[in-house]
């Protein structure tokens, strides 16, 4: 079968995201107005055609959990296949409690899954990538060129935390892997990989058998002359939530139309979960300029450029500047907010003045009163 099986990794813990981590994983992370960064990967499977998936958790999952469900909402609830949580099976140590070392003992933890596969080619990604990626197209590409593994790159070489990055000979063919390089260069990768199953599972095997526990420096790095690894460059929007400043300047692009239109194009549409509000609510004096308000928003002061989640309110005299404030947040009379993010259910009390920066900005944890 021609078709593709996807593994999303949702292990790591981002401790550059700080509070907004705490209690949830990078892809559980909310991301413009509406959804939560797996949305995107979810997404893109499923305008690929996958009809299995399979979630590689480990800890801080609960958020995740109660997000994804049965997975209806990306028609992944199904009698055979669909949706599968990935509790490490195999694992040695304490789930939940010591992470994994990488990516190959994540995999090898439910290695029983893996030969349980029913498709040919097996897609890996990282489930707080937000892009719009063309699966199928590049399935067809990495068919085509004959390669054992494709890497999927973005255009650029921005810095990301814990990056890794790709320097592609006139082929495209994987002449570089720099993992965590002092000076990014290359294409940066955007940790999603196609492979046939059968040399995915050669690869678990080998690596647990000599304790190699990395995808990157032992499968990518070591074996770049033994395998046939080549690049497929992606031109379009890609964030990766590796820090508070990723996730804000990343979210902050949203409010660009052109971002939008890209991200969010109706030829490969993203899904997400219902938020069963009604429609949002601005007030005859609410001013609201270059924002994006999600349903359920109950708008009687001034917002600029910012992202409001279901169900925040800004009451009469407020301003919000710059800020990302997740749902049911409520910002009281005559208080003053400058780029700020809000975690869920965060209280703004009257007439208080918040600021932080847009290189450093202020973050509130979930359900404080300030």
């Amino acid at each position: 079968m021609r078709e593709l099986h996807g593994i999303i990794f949702s292990y790591e813990k981002r401790n550059e995201l700080y509070e907004l981590a705490e209690k949830r994983t990078a892809a559980s992370l909310p991301f413009g107005g509406r959804y939560r960064c797996v949305d995107f990967v979810l997404s893109n499977l499923v305008n690929a055609g996958v009809q299995d998936v399979g979630v590689v958790l480990h800890g801080r999952y609960q958020s995740l959990l109660d997000h994804l469900g049965s997975g209806k909402s990306w028609d992944l609830s199904r009698k055979r296949g669909g949706l599968k949580i990935l509790p490490p099976f195999a694992y040695q140590r304490a789930w939940g409690e010591v992470a994994f070392r990488g990516k190959m003992e994540a995999l090898a933890g439910v290695r029983s899954y893996l030969q349980e596969i029913r498709q040919d080619y097996v897609v890996l990604t990282e489930g707080d990538l937000v892009a719009n990626l063309p699966l199928q197209e590049i399935l067809e590409e990495h068919i085509r060129s004959g390669a054992d593994i494709t890497a999927v790159c973005a255009d650029d070489s921005d810095p990301v935390e814990n990056g890794a990055y790709f320097e592609l000979d006139g082929e495209g063919r994987v002449s570089q892997v720099l993992v965590q390089p002092h000076q990014p260069r290359g294409k940066r990768s955007l940790e999603t990989y196609l492979l046939s199953r059968d040399l995915l599972l050669k690869l678990v095997d080998d690596c647990a058998s000599r304790d190699l526990t990395s995808f990157r420096r032992d499968v990518l790095q070591a074996r770049r002359e033994e395998l046939d690894i080549r690049g497929w460059v992606f031109h379009g929007f890609a964030a990766q939530m590796r820090s508070v400043r990723d996730y804000y300047e990343r979210s902050m692009r949203l409010l660009d139309r052109d971002v939008r239109r890209d991200l969010f194009c109706p030829e490969r549409p993203i899904r997400a979960k219902s938020a069963d509000k009604s429609s949002a609510y601005l007030s005859p004096e609410a001013v609201c300029r270059n924002s994006l308000i999600a349903d359920g928003c109950k708008i009687e002061g001034t917002v600029e450029d910012s992202i409001l989640f279901p169900g925040v309110t800004v009451e009469s005299g407020a301003t919000v500047r710059g800020c990302i404030l997740f749902k049911e947040t409520i910002v009281r009379r005559d208080a003053n907010l400058r780029c700020v993010i809000a975690d869920k259910r965060v209280q703004v009390q009257p007439g208080r003045h918040l600021a932080g920066h847009e290189t450093y900005p202020l973050v509130i944890a979930k359900g404080r009163v300030v």
